[in-house]
């Protein structure tokens, strides 16, 4: 008998146990079988039929190839596992992964063949880690994490704004030059005279070093929404993703710098602009937003974008210089900015957001070049993986997910100006009123 043969007939023979658990399971209880495991036979009947059918074919070529006395002289054939091409490893969906993984952490049944090459899951339990698949958990197939983080960097996320560069390892040290065309130290230009010995300058270099830091989402997920993989694929990468971008956007926006990444606006670049003399509380003037303006460092308002609490919108709409609004929602008459789904402000996108403070609270507008904010993130993206133990006394199976990031502002402190003595920052917010 060919090895090929037996490791069918075995692998059959495993399905039929199986099957056979769940009807016998079943009479003892005096019952009829569950939905869930008229799911579970169906698809194990479905496996053993497949098997069946192997099974057959592989016993002609057998018999023609003892009948042709060809057996010992056939050529020798490698056989490579296709799924690992696939990055989703097989399955349909991310709710057909998470059935698998549910039903493979029941007692009695076989483990899904896609979920051999996902074993060894470094998940943390009360129960400890453990390495083998149905015990420990099982790696998330890559398409599905990917889908997760593409999913966190929508229109509402900071991160692209960034000037984010991945990374294999886990830091990274950068070279940092603040030094302005109009300041005195650093690399400086001079005029010469005819004759005249050259002005010597040198670059003025420091450097910024980053060391990524964790961000993890543990999920447990109940066995009921385990059976619906419909239900599944739509509800659990959504609600990651959503919780990922706010926490991401909250670290490159105010981050303490211990343990997370430091925030644009909680070092000492940030400025502040005082509100309008005599300005009355509850109100917001096209002066405020032109003083922001204002503030920034030359070429970096037009990658600039305004970040606003949804307190503020109702006096944006009613802004205007003369008779033209300065506020033009999408559908206004302009093109839709891409990334901006609130439209723009004095030309540049509006991001409405709970991370910016209450309106006429200080910081209810904000005005940021986030090319100035340095970010690192991890080659690849988000990883996940999968126990079923952490939430076994809950009936639940959970889902984690990491990122790993850091970041910090490329200046230190405001930038001095050529003429003049306001300080200008790519991190502006508006004063309280």
């Amino acid at each position: 008998m060919s090895k090929k043969l037996r490791e069918m007939q075995s692998k059959k023979a495993e399905l039929v146990k199986s099957a056979r658990a769940l009807t016998d399971g079943a009479a003892t209880e005096g019952r009829d079988l569950s939905n869930e495991e008229v799911t579970a036979f169906d698809s194990l009947k479905g496996r053993i039929d497949a098997l069946n059918a192997a099974i057959e074919r592989e016993q002609t070529l057998i018999a023609e190839e003892a009948q042709l006395g060809i057996e010992s002289a056939l050529p020798s054939v490698s056989v490579t596992e296709n799924m690992t091409a696939d990055p989703k490893w097989g399955f349909k969906n991310f709710g057909e992964y998470a059935y698998a993984v549910h039903q493979a952490g029941l007692p009695g049944n076989p483990v899904d063949n896609r979920l051999s090459m996902l074993r060894n899951a470094a998940v943390p339990g009360v129960y400890g880690n453990e390495s083998a698949g149905a015990d420990g958990g099982f790696l998330i197939p890559p398409q599905f994490a990917k889908d997760i983080f593409m999913l966190s960097l929508d229109d509402e996320a900071f991160l692209p704004l960034t000037d984010n560069i991945e990374i294999s390892g886990n830091s990274l040290v950068l070279p940092k030059d603040e030094t302005t065309p109009w300041g005195t130290d650093g690399i400086t230009v001079a005029w010469q005279g005819e004759g005249t010995p050259a002005n010597a300058s040198k670059p003025k270099f420091g450097t910024a070093s980053l060391r990524l830091k964790k961000l993890m989402a543990l999920v447990p997920i109940t066995d009921e929404l385990l059976s619906d993989t419909d239900a599944l694929t739509s509800y659990t990468p959504k609600k990651v993703a959503s919780r990922m971008q706010w926490k991401i956007n909250e670290s490159i926006l105010f981050g303490n710098g211990s343990g997370i990444p430091q925030g644009a606006l909680s070092g000492k670049a940030l400025v502040t602009i005082a509100k309008d003399s005599g300005q009355a509380t509850n109100t917001l003037t096209p002066t405020n937003l032109a003083n922001m303006i204002a503030a920034l460092p030359p070429g970096s308002f037009k990658k600039a974008v305004w970040i606003v609490n949804n307190s503020v919108l109702p006096s944006l709409f009613t802004l205007t210089l003369g008779n033209y609004p300065i506020y033009l929602p999408l559908g206004g008459g302009v093109a839709a900015f891409k990334g901006s789904p609130y439209g723009t402000l004095l030309g540049r996108p509006v991001y409405v957001s709970q991370h910016a403070s209450a309106f006429s609270s200080q910081g209810d507008v904000l005005l940021v070049d986030l090319t100035y904010y340095q970010t690192i993130t991890k080659v690849g993206g988000m990883e996940t993986a999968t126990s079923m133990h952490l939430y076994f006394d809950a009936d639940a199976t959970a889902f984690r997910t990491i990122f790993r990031m850091d970041g910090q502002p490329k200046i230190a402190a405001p930038i001095l100006p050529a003429k003049g003595s306001a300080a200008l920052s790519p991190f502006v917010q508006l004063g309280a009123r």
